[in-house]
């Protein structure tokens, strides 16, 4: 499970669940915190060392999609400060990263062409070196849905939607399925150019929108995108580029969020506000 932020309600019942729980720190308090241990260390002690003994901390996420962006520069102090809690605490288990869009990436097609963008490139050298560092990874959030309706006339929808048997992109010597795997191997591709070879890629944020653009979202559609990306993550398998990577995913997002605008931005949710499933993604059937 993920939050974007602490929630002390949600903490609370997250108690003795083993559920693994990803946790956000906030993008607006990132200036402060970057400048500040102080301020770090009293983040850490109020929303996580509480709860130590009763909750798997997978990640701590240190802002989302502010790279790039006028946050970008206070990412990697801001970890490099949790990074000194943590180590001093001698908590083992807990993977200090951030999240960022594929907009990171100033080219991402053909894969093997990737590299970060001008704007990113500085920003995502330090980012990734810390992670490598450390070995944890990086979370992006890959949507082939907005690719899609980007171009519905030359980006096939059994392409976006894992539901391909036929390989759709060539690059090289490497055949793509899908795009999700495409858009992976971008990262891989865009980091092995900045001089770093080995982070792992999370896929933090993927979904399709069950409504709010016509016959492009329907329940049926999403459904079957996420039932099929679900069991693309629960195969283990890797991507053309790193065949024996471990890959995992996050589906975006647990509840349709009703007080967005409305578009499809409202519609990405398994369930709804009043906790009616929107459709069923587990258990999936064989």
């Amino acid at each position: 499970m993920r939050l974007f932020d602490p929630d002390i309600a949600v903490l609370e019942s997250l108690r003795n669940t083993n559920i693994d729980l990803t946790l956000g720190i906030r993008n607006e308090d990132l200036p402060a915190m970057s400048a500040s241990i102080d301020a770090v260390n009293f983040w850490f002690t109020t929303n996580v060392q509480p709860y130590l003994n009763d909750i798997v901390f997978h990640y701590i996420v240190v802002g989302n999609e502010v790279v790039p962006g006028n946050l970008a520069n206070y990412v990697l102090p801001m970890m490099l400060n949790l990074q000194t809690i943590i180590d001093a605490s001698s908590l083992s288990g807990i993977s200090v990263t951030t999240s960022v869009p594929i907009s990171v990436l100033g080219t991402s097609y053909p894969p093997s062409l990737s590299v970060f963008s001008d704007e990113s490139k500085e920003v995502m050298f330090g980012i990734m070196g810390f992670l490598a560092a450390q070995a944890n990874p990086l979370l992006v959030n890959l949507y082939p849905y907005f690719a899609y309706v980007s171009d519905p006339q030359n980006i096939r929808l059994d392409y976006a939607q894992f539901s391909s048997t036929n390989i759709m992109v060539q690059d090289g010597s490497l055949g793509y399925l899908n795009m999700l795997d495409a858009m992976i191997d971008s990262f891989f591709w865009a980091t092995e150019k900045v001089g770093i070879a080995h982070v792992g890629i999370v896929v933090f944020q993927n979904g399709w929108p069950s409504d709010g653009n016509g016959d492009l979202t329907t329940i049926s559609m999403a459904a079957s995108h996420n039932q099929n990306f679900v069991r693309r993550i629960v195969s283990q398998a890797g991507t053309p580029k790193r065949p024996d990577a471990f890959i995992e995913g996050f589906v975006f997002a647990m509840f349709n969020e009703n007080l967005k605008p409305t578009s499809v931005e409202q519609h990405f949710g398994l369930f709804y506000p009043d906790m009616r499933p929107v459709y069923l993604v587990f258990p999936i059937p064989h």
